[in-house]
C-alpha cells in the first residue's frame, strides 16, 4: 500500500533533513504516547525523544522500541503535555529537526504558547508537524449520525466544541490552524487533509472487493490536497517551518 499524505510529507523532510545534516535526523514528538509514530522512524534511522506524561504509555514505547531493536534511538520522557510551559527543560532549545505535534494542539491549555514552545525546541530551517481533529468532518459525522443539534454546536462554537463535556478544547479548520501557525513566526509550507476518504469506506466494502483496499489509499493521496476534499478530511495536517 503506498504511504498516506502525511507520511509522504514527513519522509521527505527527514531526508533532506538528513543531507542538510549529514547525519540521523533529530525527532521530538509531544505526546508521542507508546511510540505509534516515533518507532517507525527510530526504525528509518531517526533518533526520537518522545514527551509524554502517562509512564504506562512510556513504558509500552520503551518495550516497542526494543522489540524493533530501535531501543538506542528512541528517549522517553515524562512530562506534562497540557500546558507546555516545561517543554524547554524536558527537551533541549533549538535542537530538533522535527517535532510532532499529533494529536495535542486540540488538549493543550495555551495552544499560542504551545506553538511557541515548539518551535522554540526547533533548530532554524526545523519544522512543525501539527496533526489536529477538524471541526467540519466533526460537523458532518454528527449531522449523519442523526445527532443534528451537536452538530449546530459545533459549528457554531468558537473553538469547534460540543459543550463543556467535549474531551477536546478545540477543533480546527484550516484557516484557523493557519493563521495560529504563521502567528507563531512559522512558515505553513503543506496544509493537507488526513482521513478524507478513507474513514468513510466500511470495511467491508473493502475486503468484498478486489484491489479496494490499494485503490482507495491511492485516491485518498490523491485528495488529501485537493480542496474541498482536504476541508472535510477527519483530520487536517500542516507543516511550518521556522525560518532560518
Amino acid at each position: 500500500m503506498r504511504p498516506d499524505a502525511v507520511h509522504r510529507v514527513l519522509d521527505a523532510e527527514l531526508q533532506a533533513a538528513r543531507q542538510r545534516r549529514g547525519a540521523a535526523p533529530e525527532v521530538l514528538d509531544v505526546g508521542g504516547g507508546s511510540g505509534v509514530w516515533a518507532v517507525p522512524l527510530a526504525e528509518r534511522g531517526c533518533r526520537v525523544t518522545v514527551i509524554e506524561p502517562s509512564p504506562n504509555a512510556l513504558a509500552t514505547l520503551h518495550r516497542r522500541a526494543k522489540d524493533a531493536g530501535v531501543a538506542d534511538l528512541v528517549i522517553g520522557v515524562q512530562g506534562d503535555t497540557e500546558t507546555m510551559a516545561t517543554l524547554g527543560e524536558l527537551a533541549p532549545v533549538g535542537g530538533a529537526d522535527v517535532v510532532l505535534a499529533h494529536g495535542v494542539l486540540e488538549v493543550v491549555d495555551d495552544v499560542q504558547l504551545a506553538v511557541a514552545a515548539m518551535t522554540e525546541a526547533l533548530r532554524p530551517g526545523g519544522v512543525v508537524s501539527v496533526l489536529v481533529a477538524n471541526r467540519y468532518a466533526a460537523v458532518l459525522g454528527r449531522a449523519l449520525a442523526g445527532r443534528v443539534a451537536d452538530a449546530r454546536r459545533l459549528l457554531d462554537d468558537p473553538n469547534g466544541r460540543v459543550g463543556a463535556a467535549d474531551p477536546l478544547l478545540r477543533r480546527f479548520d484550516l484557516d484557523g490552524l493557519e493563521e495560529l501557525l504563521t502567528g507563531g513566526g512559522l512558515r505553513v509550507e503543506v496544509l493537507q487533509g488526513h482521513g478524507v476518504l478513507s474513514d468513510l469506506v466500511p470495511g467491508a466494502v473493502l475486503e468484498a472487493t478486489p484491489g479496494a483496499t490499494e485503490a482507495l489509499a491511492e485516491l485518498e493521496l490523491a485528495a488529501a490536497a485537493r480542496s474541498p476534499l482536504r476541508d472535510l478530511a477527519t483530520r487536517l495536517h500542516a507543516l511550518a517551518r521556522r525560518p532560518a
